[in-house]
């Protein structure tokens, strides 16, 4: 079992096969206890698990199987949260609008009430596979970005200095609790930064008397606090994407406005970043990577079933490396494969496996290997 960073990664979530999607349905319609449907998501994990091995990944997910969405792993273990059907940006596709998703507010103090995914990565390492267990959990902004001052009641926390000492505490418990337990790759998935450099979002976020340069500074410290207490053996990714339910995403615009910040401030060892349509702007924010960092290039779309074309891949890595050394740099998709739950995904099991199968064979033939 080899360490991160790797030449070939992912960023964690995958179809939930059908038995599970049923399982769910059931346990939600009163049909199917709490320990069923844990039956089910056990099997689903192991099928995942195993699949993942047989293709080669260097590392391993639970593919978020016991997760409603890829956020609400941390709303749902989190006491005090309440959610609100408003935000700063709403889904899209080129030719319609999903709405505004639904965006998490603190009414009052947040508690840990159980952990957020320490014990779901017990069973997956408990699984003993052959790629490196990865645990990924939604990263800290996300629960203020798309509502700002609107994110926590005043009655439950004074200003939002407050509020994100409350997330950092919690954050530090969690990440100790998954370092006891022998995890040695987090990664936090964070949609706040990527968003930050939509103009229509920059435009919102001043709308409602704040800053998007001084925000983006504000989740650096965030998530560097988030992180400070890991051991010296945990590795930690951050996963920027700019939002993707079924195919459809909320913004669009390079990391210009925040890739010099970001790229050097934060207290990360590997940036997810996705570079899957020119709605992610071009390559040239990598001249701010820095030589202790390795981005993975998210050049394979999650968000559409057709299978990329390998030569063009390549030359889009060769025009990444004019502006970061090849060494600093790998490749997977540019989201999970399925970051909300639920059925009518745009790509299947099969979908899956030829991308994934590409960024390996991708990465053998630049690299030499999907491992660094």
């Amino acid at each position: 079992m080899t360490t991160p960073p790797f030449r070939a990664d992912h960023v964690g979530s995958f179809v939930r096969p059908d038995a599970l999607l049923e399982a769910a349905r059931a346990h939600r319609a009163g049909r199917l206890g709490a320990d069923g449907l844990r039956q089910a998501q056990d099997e689903a994990i192991r099928g995942i698990v195993a699949f993942q091995d047989e293709i080669g990944l260097p590392a391993v997910t639970d593919g978020e199987f016991r997760r409603r969405s890829w956020s609400a792993g941390v709303i749902d273990a989190l006491d005090g949260f309440t959610l609100r059907e408003e935000g700063v940006l709403g889904f899209r596709s080129d030719s319609e609008s999903a709405g505004i998703a639904a965006s998490p507010c603190a009414a009052r103090r947040l508690e840990r009430a159980r952990p957020i995914v320490a014990e779901d990565y017990r069973f997956l390492a408990g699984l003993a596979p052959r790629g490196l267990p990865k645990a990924t959990i939604a990263s800290p902004p996300v629960l203020h970005f798309f509502l700002g001052p609107r994110s926590f009641e005043p009655a439950a926390y004074a200003d939002r200095e407050a509020y994100f000492a409350d997330l950092a505490r919690i954050y530090r418990a969690e990440i100790a609790e998954l370092a006891a337990a022998g995890c040695a790759y987090v990664q936090l998935d964070e949609t706040a930064l990527p968003c930050s450099c939509d103009a229509a979002a920059r435009h919102g976020v001043r709308a409602r008397g704040e800053d998007p340069d001084e925000l983006t500074e504000s989740y650096v410290a965030l998530i560097n606090a988030a992180v400070a207490q890991r051991p010296g053996g945990m590795r930690v990714g951050l996963h920027m994407c700019r939002g993707n339910f079924k195919g459809r995403w909320m913004a669009e615009g390079g990391y210009e406005p925040i890739a010099e910040r970001v790229f050097h401030g934060l207290d990360v060892d590997t940036l997810l970043l996705e570079y899957d349509s020119p709605r992610a702007g071009d390559f040239a924010p990598l001249r701010f990577l820095p030589g202790d960092k390795t981005a993975v290039l998210g050049l394979i779309s999650t968000k559409t079933p057709v299978l990329e074309d390998k030569d063009a891949v390549k030359r889009r890595i060769d025009e990444a490396a004019r502006h970061a050394p090849l060494e600093r740099l790998a490749i997977g998709p540019q989201c999970g494969f399925s970051s909300a739950g639920g059925g009518g995904q745009v790509v299947d099991a099969d979908d899956t496996r030829r991308k994934l199968e590409l960024v390996l064979e991708i990465a053998e033939e630049v690299w030499g290997g999907p491992a660094a």
